[in-house]
């Protein structure tokens, strides 16, 4: 392909949700109130956290790494995709473009990378809880939440280098709501092969080895609460884990539905709708999921509140 009578893009349009004019506002408020609630329930976390001291342990500092991922997950994605409920079109420059998807993979393998940090450690809390402070102290813990960060920068520096050197001319529609990399690469003039091999390698890495890692510690997790004599102390554990896996499917499942599904124009619109649960859903969700049933953080809540009123 000749691509010199081609000027290259220097602006992109983001297609949406859906291009239905009656339901635009509605799907506003619906997306805002998600925002909202998202940010509430993580930096509300976060300030709990540092705010409590007997939440000062492996686990809740591990929940507060994974509660600033998800707040940042949604503001880098969220924003922009309200602008399209009120405007005609969503314009956004390549730069910005780009920038969008640099940050979004770095919070998105951050993600993947976090909940299988969480996983081992609550494999360590339940099946080993007499050397749990030996085998998760407070380094470890540090170098673990570095680890994941330096492997999210790492991938998406990879991804976002191979995206550079695509060539876009023609069309500048992308197929979803935010940058991501595979509607991007759809409407690519030059040759993508090199991308593709690149996405194949790191989903290997950052989908399959933390998937591994969880539903393995989580198999084993349950198979010594089913071995717990006390019907209360089983059900409590159960109910926890259930919840905590429930999270987890929804996570992996809507982006493996985006990432490992064959290419094609309907299965990109199918991965559409299901972005918005890893994007914008599992971000607000996560919270509850992993505090609902928390005795701990209901106890901090009010000490923090009784404090206040006090005061």
């Amino acid at each position: 392909m000749d691509m010199r009578n081609n000027s290259p893009v220097t602006e992109f349009m983001l297609s949406g949700l859906t291009d239905w004019p009656e339901i635009q506002l509605p799907l506003f408020f619906l997306f805002l109130g998600i925002y909202v609630v998202t940010v509430m329930g993580n930096l509300g976390m976060i300030i709990l956290i540092v705010l409590s001291s007997h939440l000062h342990t492996p686990m809740y500092y591990l929940l507060s790494s994974l509660s600033f991922i998800d707040l940042c997950h949604s503001t880098i994605i969220t924003p922009k995709m309200l602008v399209k409920f009120v405007s005609e079109y969503n314009i956004i420059s390549y730069p910005e473009c780009i920038t969008q998807l640099y940050f979004f993979l770095i919070f998105a393998i951050a993600e993947c990378h976090m909940l299988a940090v969480m996983a081992y450690d609550r494999y360590v809390a339940v099946c080993s809880p007499l050397l749990y402070n030996i085998i998760m102290p407070h380094n470890v813990c540090f170098w673990l939440v570095a680890g994941v960060g330096i492997i999210a920068v790492f991938g998406a520096t990879v991804h976002t280098g191979c995206v550079l050197r695509v060539y876009f001319c023609k069309d500048n529609i992308v197929n979803n709501f935010f940058c991501d990399l595979l509607p991007l690469l759809k409407i690519a003039c030059s040759s993508t092969y090199i991308n593709e091999v690149v996405i194949l390698a790191f989903t290997l890495f950052n989908f399959f080895i933390p998937t591994l890692t969880i539903f393995s510690s989580y198999a084993v997790i349950l198979f010594n609460i089913f071995r717990i004599q006390s019907t209360e102390g089983r059900s409590k554990a159960f109910g926890t884990c259930s919840s905590h896996i429930m999270g987890v499917a929804l996570f992996f499942g809507s982006a493996g539905i985006m990432y490992l599904q064959p290419s094609s124009i309907n299965s990109m619109d199918q991965g559409k709708v299901s972005s918005v649960f890893y994007t914008v859903v599992m971000p607000m969700l996560n919270p509850l999921i992993y505090s609902l049933r928390n005795k701990d953080v209901k106890i901090a809540l009010k000490k923090i509140l009784e404090r206040r009123e006090f005061s």
